[in-house]
């Protein structure tokens, strides 16, 4: 069993026990063992061969015995135990949104389903809203979690695959021989999830880079191997595939590899316009005179009579007409950037003191930091009242004077959009803030026009500056608010408030598609980490590529203005 499957079973037990309805700390303990045994750098059977399963961080005597025995038998009697009291299936209805594990045992024993069909029948039939507890608006929420959850691709968040990506990149690189490698494929192109990972390597002896590659660290299983092609399978589940071509080649295949399929249709047609035929190995006169060989992409651009264009746009949007006429646009980077308008510290549920994460964000070339400590209903990060606002104004002049004119710090908040379509504070206190940023947090399922105008509402309050992580959704678990994205894109074009961009890579909020129809409507965009701790500062090009995506320019966000510019707008808006 590699580390996934074993952290599976792992969490599979934890869910069970939850619905049998087992103590919080015997639940947390499974959960931990899974979260650790997913982290390690290699497999834990290594460990297990070893005999120091123990040393695995949160692998106590009883974990590492059921460990012992899952990889000696292949089975666990423990959970055969289990499942013979709770249904293995019912674990699965935790992964519907608002359906926790006492509702789950509830609906088992009074309406004896298990599985996932059953739930929605039954929900569909209105046999829920009788039960003890539960009423319409619990029915009709668990059958919209049920539609979510029949949606999820499967796919891979990008903030997994691609630090991983830029790992083995980082080793196949130091092989002698080696003359370039990068990433293909969705990731190249830097959608919010990914398949598995695409890697091209230039190199004219293959053998040394498919030997580094089956045997990186973390690798348990090697799906194939062939003199220019392997696939292999770490010990978290996820797969990687590497192709290695011969430098004077790698031009064409990195531009077929990276795609997208559509953008490559566009191009293999221009490239027939000029005689050419394009393929992963050359460029081939179709006269039958020979071939073009391109060791990079914008030999390949050039030979069909178009600039380079940036693998994030190749999603056949317009961008080959685009590049025909000259009208490309110069892309945001993540050197453009220079403030961060979300962040928090300890005053809510960030990790870091004022001081520190403004150090930290100083360090990083930031010039301008916004500390939007959540607002006093969101309760469960700890959300700030009026009055300590007023002592964290109070912290944030001190930390400014330690820090002189290297950064500055501006005293926000990231206000709750209530349930209600109100916002936690008054307007006057909003209007005494450097910045209000306005999110939704809670109550995600209303109906579409509930939510909308929630949306809506906090976009036409004088005070709000920018709208964070606008549908709230977070990857792969959660789908965000079933906004009416017209009506909210024109009301932030009516009001000129900015729409957030968020960095991490379990929101990438507002997606490339809204993105680009905002700036299209004049509406400013604002890319923001949402950190809560130091390495959260480092999240920026995940945001930073979406908004490439959407072909965003410096002028298009609000962070990458000089620092006058975008204090004046904050100013006006106030």
């Amino acid at each position: 069993m590699n580390n996934r499957e074993l952290a599976d079973t792992f969490t599979l037990i934890a869910n069970l026990l939850e619905i049998k309805g087992e103590v919080i700390y015997v639940t947390l303990a499974y959960r931990k063992a899974a979260e650790n045994l997913l982290s390690l750098g290699r497999a834990a059977s290594e460990y297990w061969k070893e005999g120091k399963l123990r040393e695995i961080p949160g692998v106590g005597k009883a974990i590492a015995e059921k460990i012992d025995e899952l990889l000696s038998t292949g089975r666990l009697g423990f959970l055969e135990n289990l499942k013979t009291e709770i249904p293995p299936s019912l674990a699965e209805w935790l992964q519907v949104p608002g359906l926790g594990p006492k509702k789950i045992a509830l609906i088992w024993k009074e309406l004896g389903i298990t599985t996932l069909a059953e739930l929605g029948e039954v929900a569909s039939a209105g046999k829920l809203r009788s039960l003890p507890g539960m009423g319409e608006k619990s029915e009709a929420q668990i059958l919209l979690g049920i539609e979510s959850l029949a949606r999820r691709s499967g796919r891979i968040p990008i903030g997994r695959a691609y630090p991983l990506a830029q790992h083995i990149i980082s080793e196949l690189k130091k092989i002698p021989g080696v003359v370039a490698a990068s990433t293909a494929g969705s990731l190249r192109r830097m959608r919010s999830t990914v398949g598995d990972l695409d890697i091209l390597v230039a190199s004219a002896d293959s053998t040394p880079v498919m030997a580094a590659f089956t045997t990186l660290p973390g690798v348990i299983r090697v799906l194939g191997k062939g003199e220019t092609k392997a696939s292999i399978e770490f010990a978290d589940g996820l797969r990687a595939q590497l192709w290695v071509h011969p430098p004077e080649r790698f031009g064409t295949a990195l531009q077929y590899a990276t795609g997208s399929k559509d953008h490559n249709v566009q191009l293999r047609q221009l490239a027939l316009e000029k005689g050419l035929s394009l393929s992963e190995h050359a460029l081939t006169r179709t006269d039958g005179s020979g071939e073009i060989l391109c060791a990079t992409e914008e030999a390949v651009y050039q030979a069909i009579g178009l600039p380079w264009i940036a693998p994030e746009l190749r999603e056949d949007r317009g961008e080959v007409q685009a590049a025909k006429m000259g009208n490309l646009p110069r892309l945001i980077e993540v050197a453009d950037i220079h403030a961060d308008l979300q962040t928090h510290s300890t005053w809510s549920d960030g990790k870091l003191t004022i001081l520190e994460l403004a150090r930290a964000a100083a360090r990083r070339g930031m010039r301008v930091i916004a500390f939007t400590d959540h607002s006093v209903s969101l309760g469960v990060t700890g959300g700030l009242s009026m009055e300590r606002h007023v002592e964290q104004q109070r912290e944030i002049e001190a930390a400014q004077r330690e820090l002189g004119d290297t950064i500055r710090i501006l005293h926000a908040s990231e206000v709750e959009i209530r349930a209600d379509g109100s916002l936690d504070y008054p307007d006057d206190f909003l209007a005494s803030l450097d910045l209000v940023l306005a999110s939704l947090h809670t109550s995600l399922r209303q109906p579409r026009e509930k939510v909308t105008q929630r949306l809506i509402n906090a976009i036409r309050n004088p005070h709000v500056d920018i709208i964070g992580h606008p549908t709230g959704r977070l990857i792969p678990d959660r789908e965000g608010a079933d906004l009416d994205m017209d009506a909210v894109l024109a009301a932030a074009a009516e009001t000129g408030v900015a729409l957030e961009i968020n960095a991490n890579p379990a929101r990438l909020d507002l997606e490339d598609i809204y993105a680009r129809r905002a700036r299209d409507m004049g509406i400013p965009i604002s890319i923001n980490t949402d950190s809560h701790s130091e390495s959260d500062l480092d999240m920026l090009p995940f945001g930073v590529a979406i908004a490439r995506r959407a072909w965003l320019t410096p002028a298009d966000i609000i962070n990458a203005w000089p620092t006058e510019q975008l204090l004046d707008w904050l100013a006006r808006r106030g």
